[in-house]
């Protein structure tokens, strides 16, 4: 292993998202050709990135997709759509539509290739009948400070949309529908990657009245009354449905570079969800073990894991950070200067809402936080964890990777 544990850390990140980039991963996905046209359109932080995979395999098709500000890349016939996230805006809603009309009025033999990943949800926003953009836009960030897992935001959002939770592959029929998906959710499920705008959606008409108390008075009355309904079913069909890229993967591809260089890989799993700092916690606990028992992996070791971790922020005003930099500075008051270092960060290269994926600790930290005039205990309680950490230099900030397999730990325990 190299001497320096930073370093490491970077190289495993680095694998961890060259994994799921589409220039490398989508071209063996694609179906063969139709007898009739190609529609390309898509949706996500990886939306740009994925549409010049295509075109590099077939370069006549056009389409449309929409990505995140800052995410688009250059395309020679398929339309890019910049649009806002986590939050929606009329750039979303505008995408939403030029996507529906694109899939309008084909026949058998056409063919709608759906360029989905993480981010999918906000970035094509089409309001169920009777919702505004700002009914939305407000439910969005309610479901952002709940600490509702994904699953569940995924469920809201599919139930106030005309696009998600399949209804984009009806709009599209009778042309046949292939996804090609970035998962970006723990256990990969269709359903929840960009709320399922490609696939039947089972639980169109699920009792919701628990989120609705969960949101609670802040909730647009008009979100509460399609909410709480009684949704019909929607029509089922069967999806072609294949993952390019996914949170194991990822994983997986780290675990190898750390077996090359002499340290064991320990992936603790690729769906770990829960509050942000009670992980920080558990993981802090995993690592102490290795530190004085050798198990369950002898050192020198990396512990790997990946998923989506939730800060819930409550009644304060919460400070600067995001789920990967509250998790890391958790797991550092936890160890309490013991012999570990780690990295967390979103593999789309934004943690949360700011300019960093992540950031990195080592035993030194609290110590360093300390002589910097920083109470560790006290910026955890505030939720002000990015502050910390950029005032010591341990941001890590690579800008949009346009990929997004959610977010990847590694501790390593030397």
């Amino acid at each position: 292993m190299t001497s320096d544990p930073r370093e490491f850390l970077h190289a495993l990140f680095r694998a961890a998202i060259d994994s799921a980039d589409p220039a490398r991963t989508l071209a063996r996905h694609l179906p063969e050709r139709p007898r009739g046209r190609v529609v390309v359109v898509g949706a996500g932080k990886s939306a740009a990135a994925m549409a010049r995979a295509v075109e590099a395999e077939w370069p006549d098709v056009t389409g449309v997709v929409v990505t995140r500000y800052g995410h688009a890349v250059p395309t020679r016939r398929i339309e890019v759509i910049e649009a806002a996230h986590p939050v929606p805006d009329a750039n979303s809603t505008m995408a939403a539509a030029r996507i529906l009309q694109a899939v309008s009025g084909l026949g058998p033999d056409d063919l709608v290739l759906a360029l989905i990943s993480g981010g999918g949800s906000a970035l094509m926003t089409a309001p169920a009948p009777g919702l505004t953009l700002e009914d939305k836009m407000r439910v969005n960030r309610l479901l952002l400070a709940s600490g509702a897992p994904i699953s569940v935001m995924n469920r809201v959002r599919r139930r106030l949309s005309a696009v998600k939770g399949g209804r984009l592959a009806l709009a599209a029929a009778p042309a046949r529908v292939v996804t090609l998906a970035i998962s970006d959710v723990p256990g990969d499920d269709p359903r929840a990657i960009a709320s399922g705008p490609t696939v039947h959606d089972p639980e169109a008409g699920a009792d919701l009245s628990d989120v609705v108390a969960q949101l609670g008075a802040d909730l647009p009355e008009a979100a509460r009354a399609l909410l709480l309904a009684q949704a019909a079913p929607l029509p089922a069909f069967q999806a072609d449905y294949r993952l390019i890229a996914a949170p194991l993967m990822a994983l997986q591809a780290a675990a190898e570079v750390a077996r090359a260089q002499g340290v064991s890989p320990l992936i603790l799993g690729d769906a770990i969800e829960g509050e942000a700092s009670a992980a920080g916690h558990i993981m802090a606990g995993i690592a102490q073990s290795v530190l004085r028992h050798g198990l369950p992996v002898a050192r020198p070791a990396v512990l790997l894991s990946g998923g989506e971790t939730t800060v819930t922020i409550g009644a304060q005003k919460p400070g600067r950070g995001g789920r990967n930099t509250e998790f890391l500075l958790a797991l550092a008051v936890a160890l309490e200067g013991a012999n570990v270092h780690a990295l967390a960060g979103d593999t789309d290269g934004i943690d949360g809402s700011e300019d960093a994926a992540g950031a990195l600790i080592g035993p030194d930290t609290l110590a360093r936080a300390q002589a910097a005039g920083l109470d560790a205990r006290a910026v955890l309680a505030g939720h002000d964890s990015y502050s910390l950490f950029d005032a010591l230099g341990d941001l890590i900030k690579t800008g949009p990777t346009l990929t997004n397999v959610n977010d990847f730990r590694a501790i390593l325990i030397r």
